[in-house]
């Protein structure tokens, strides 16, 4: 980027518009803006600026949220290195979460004013996906910094402004944490404020690394959670002292990050998710929402994951089992995984887990482990378990023939089709 760019300012937007109209033709721009053209083209994003980008639903859930953020400690950083500057030359800038919400927007309060008009304000999702091609949203898709001029942006709301940002990761792990921007006029197409911008992330980073609070994802500092998800449909986890009762969809992502443990790139786990195919942009709508609720210490990005060490119910039953203290592992059972997921990875694990346990309590050769599989709902039906049951038993004795007789019953049934999944599939279901 030269300081020529904004001169080119109506070529953009003529370049812009021929994309608009016909995206097969060659757009005109550079590589890096085409190819995030195409990308917001198969997206949701309106190109002539009629759908803004979303807000937060409240500046209260904002505040917490921002309390807690690892680059609320380098924010006073930002504002010695661009803050002042920004202000003197009527600039803002700006300071992200890895999914592209803005945490703060300062600077000289008209340009704050104006750019308000258009959502670029703090609690606003400014993802690619969700604002079309922009300095901080396009910088964290690629995970490098990026300077974006005028005709660039894919949202024509955005023509009248350039920005420069860059990603600032966490010095540990190198997880993207958010991002920093300048925002503002011609003199934003420059070098130098692409220069200030890649400046300042480095420093955040080098100032973070002297801050062990702010390492997120090392085993040194990782808070603890409970995740409790066996016979219930809404998963809960408790971590620092919260009790947070999970939607059945927040449900599914949190087993799923568990079961991946160090980490999901966003296509695996629309996979794990649902057999049908989840868009990009639905999926990280869905993990923001989620990290509104986990926070940013728990739920990390670039890969997902959580950022704890995750004790669960469903895993403690399998290490039971691994041990062969199958008495344990069932009296630690308390129903299948998600019952009503049919999310696959789910499924899968319900499925494996249930087959181990039920394998084991057969051959075991324990009456009383019997006896309390079969009287259990998941294995009320299990034929194989009720003629087990029987042999165990002594001969002759009414608890034998009953066994027997349900053994006999259940297997005698018509053969039953498959059922339908017992709720609609991940992507219709409401946020419960």
């Amino acid at each position: 980027m030269n300081a020529s760019a904004a001169a080119s300012a109506p070529a953009l937007r003529a370049a812009h518009e021929r994309f608009v109209t016909a995206p097969q033709a060659p757009p005109g721009v550079r590589s890096l803006v085409a190819e995030s053209w195409r990308r917001c083209a198969a997206t949701d994003v309106r190109a002539d600026g009629g759908l803004l980008p979303s807000l937060r639903s409240t500046s209260e859930e904002l505040a917490v949220y921002r309390r807690t953020h690892p680059l609320a400690g380098v924010l006073p950083l930002f504002r010695e290195l661009l803050g002042a500057g920004a202000a003197d030359d009527g600039h803002i800038f700006a300071v992200g979460d890895a999914d592209g919400t803005l945490l703060w927007v300062e600077g000289d309060r008209a340009t704050i004013d104006r750019a308000e008009a258009m959502h670029f304000a703090e609690g606003a999702l400014w993802s690619e996906p969700q604002a079309g091609t922009n300095a901080p949203g396009t910088a964290l898709e690629l995970a490098r910094p990026v300077q974006i001029v005028t005709g660039e942006h894919y949202s024509a709301v955005a023509h009248a402004w350039s920005c420069a940002a860059a990603p600032v990761r966490d010095p540990a792990t190198g997880r993207v944490l958010g991002v920093v921007d300048l925002t503002g006029g011609a003199s934003i197409a420059t070098p130098p404020a692409f220069a200030a911008v890649r400046a300042a992330a480095l420093a955040a980073q080098a100032e973070l690394a002297h801050r062990p609070s702010a390492l997120l994802g090392t085993d040194a500092w990782a808070p603890a959670a409970r995740l409790r998800a066996l016979g219930r449909d809404s998963a809960v986890l408790e971590t620092d002292g919260r009790v947070l009762q999970l939607s059945r969809r927040h449900s599914e992502i949190v087993v799923a990050l568990a079961l991946a443990g160090h980490g999901v790139s966003g296509e695996r786990l629309a996979v794990d998710l649902s057999e049908r195919e989840v868009p990009a942009s639905t999926l990280r709508a869905e993990m923001t929402r989620l990290r509104a609720v986990l926070g940013p210490d728990l739920l990390g990005s670039r890969p997902y994951a959580l950022l704890c060490t995750a004790h669960t119910d469903f895993g403690d039953v399998a290490d039971l089992l691994a041990a062969g203290r199958v008495a344990e592992a069932l009296a630690r059972y308390t129903g299948p995984l998600l019952p009503c997921s049919d999310a696959p990875v789910v499924v899968e694990q319900r499925r494996c887990l249930e087959q181990q346990l039920r394998g084991a309590v057969l051959a075991a050769g324990d009456t009383a482990l019997l006896r309390r599989w079969v009287g259990a709902e998941w294995g009320a039906a299990d034929a194989s378990a009720w003629l087990t049951l029987a042999h165990r038993l002594p001969g002759g004795s009414a608890q034998r023939a009953a066994a027997a007789a349900r053994a006999r019953a259940l297997d005698s049934r018509p053969a039953v089709p498959p059922q339908a999944a017992p709720h609609a599939a991940w992507l219709q279901r409401s946020r419960a």
